[in-house]
């Protein structure tokens, strides 16, 4: 009984590291976004998509899927991303992405403003997001 346990517990953790990340933006948005783009977008350094259109970015707050977010994607562990958001806020020149609780909120968000971006778990992804990129 142990045994089969431990193995199902395994397998879990197995299926989530497998999950993904998925970065999505309102399916009404036709920019080409690739992941060098991505990262500029959540370290304050590119304003705009591809199209000239403004972007709005979303995080997450406090979640597993963030944290893998910001090492994949960004480079940068939670605190670091903080810590330099910190000093762009303290210098004025610059204001983090809003953070939001849960992919479902990311989902809504995107879903209902043309210029969002934002990253969920990439098993929740449904037809009112389009996905750019998985990581």
């Amino acid at each position: 009984m142990k045994k089969f346990i431990l193995i199902s517990a395994l397998s879990l953790c197995s299926l989530n590291t497998l999950a993904g990340i998925a970065v999505i933006i309102n399916p009404s948005n036709t920019s080409e976004v690739d992941a060098d783009t991505i990262k500029k977008i959540y370290l304050g350094k590119s304003k705009s998509f591809s199209n000239g259109d403004k972007v709005n970015p979303v995080n997450q707050d406090g979640t597993s899927i963030a944290d893998e977010f910001n090492d994949k994607v960004v480079g940068k562990s939670s605190s670091q991303l903080n810590a330099y958001w910190s000093k762009l806020v303290f210098t004025g020149k610059g204001t983090p992405p809003e953070k939001l609780g849960s992919d479902q909120a990311v989902l809504d968000f995107v879903a209902t403003n043309s210029d969002a971006i934002g990253y969920i778990d990439s098993t929740k992804t449904n037809d009112k997001v389009k996905v750019i990129a998985t990581f």
